[in-house]
């Protein structure tokens, strides 16, 4: 895999599945309304878009029809590289393993690990909200082999060291190849710290799994510290996202209006450490999505994807 160290590839989480419109009004929740987020993150400098599903309303959803009438509605606006994310609570991801077949985005996000999934408000004392984040070996699997047998390269969310280093036996079992990314999550609590150290650990435990230059990273920062963690994965050479779905403020404190505004100081803020925002071509030749062109044909030759969803 050949990279230009000064490009940064910029990706933009439009919406996740906790915040809403009461504290950001700028979240988008229906497929068009994505779409428009999605084109405002292009026209910003972002290359990849990553996506949940909402039912209109702002509830999460994991209908493949709405995966796919999100994918129509981007495909319409911008040529953005798509990763949806796979990220359910339970162990049935019947649906999942459905849209990630079915539309066959370039990315999948794949959560690398259990673990506490917590918010804590120190004005408050007391946990805003306390859950256990399930993700077994089993349920990593099961959604590999979708993502193998659809085409669809696989994005290693790693929220501790000990995710990272745990992706080992997918390599060995063959589920996993180079070229091949991860991204390290930061700040949420349970996980590991927003600091400079967390991410050399991170990036240093990438590189002992997957030696010789095969694996390239990206930081998610999570809530306040974004922009810090933001700028030190950019000094360390590792890619970036941002996003609402991630943090809801620009860096002067003001509630961002849009993801296309969280994008434009995302690009502004890596131009300024020396590095430039990759186009979506030189994204996927630095993420090597063209490992995975055959693959997706072949899953629309052998009829995984329906005619309406095909790329």
């Amino acid at each position: 895999m050949s990279r230009n160290e000064d490009k940064v590839v910029v990706t933009c989480a439009v919406t996740g599945v906790l915040a809403n419109r009461k504290q950001c009004e700028g979240i988008p929740y229906t497929p068009v309304e994505i779409a428009e987020e999605c084109k405002r993150a292009y026209d910003a400098g972002a290359s990849v878009v990553h996506i949940h599903a909402r039912k209109d309303d702002g509830s999460p959803t994991y209908a493949p029809e709405t995966f796919a009438a999100i994918k129509k509605e981007v495909r319409e606006r911008c040529p953005i590289i798509l990763n949806f994310s796979t990220g359910v609570l339970g162990d049935d991801i019947d649906e999942v393993v459905r849209y990630i077949e079915e539309s066959r985005p370039e990315i999948g996000a794949l959560n690398m690990g259990t673990m506490n999934y917590s918010k804590y408000s120190r004005r408050q004392k007391k946990f805003v909200f306390d859950m256990v984040f399930p993700n077994k070996y089993a349920k990593i699997t099961k959604l590999l082999e979708a993502m193998n047998r659809a085409g669809v390269k696989p994005e290693l969310e790693c929220f501790d060291s000990g995710h990272t280093h745990g992706s080992w036996p997918l390599f060995d079992m063959g589920l996993l190849k180079t070229p091949v990314q991860y991204s390290f999550i930061v700040n949420v609590l349970g996980g590991i710290p927003p600091t400079v150290e967390s991410l050399q650990l991170q990036a240093k435990i990438a590189g002992d799994v997957v030696p010789e230059g095969k694996a390239c990273w990206e930081v998610i920062g999570i809530s306040h510290g974004h922009w810090k963690m933001l700028a030190s994965a950019l000094v360390l050479g590792g890619n970036i996202r941002t996003g609402l779905e991630d943090h809801l403020y620009l860096p002067n404190g003001e509630m961002a209006k849009s993801n296309g505004e969280m994008v434009e100081h995302a690009t502004s803020l890596a131009r300024m450490t020396g590095r430039e925002p990759a186009t979506v071509e030189e994204a996927r030749e630095i993420l090597g999505l063209q490992h995975y062109e055959a693959g997706r044909q072949a899953a629309v030759d052998v009829g995984h994807a329906p005619a309406a969803t095909q790329a």
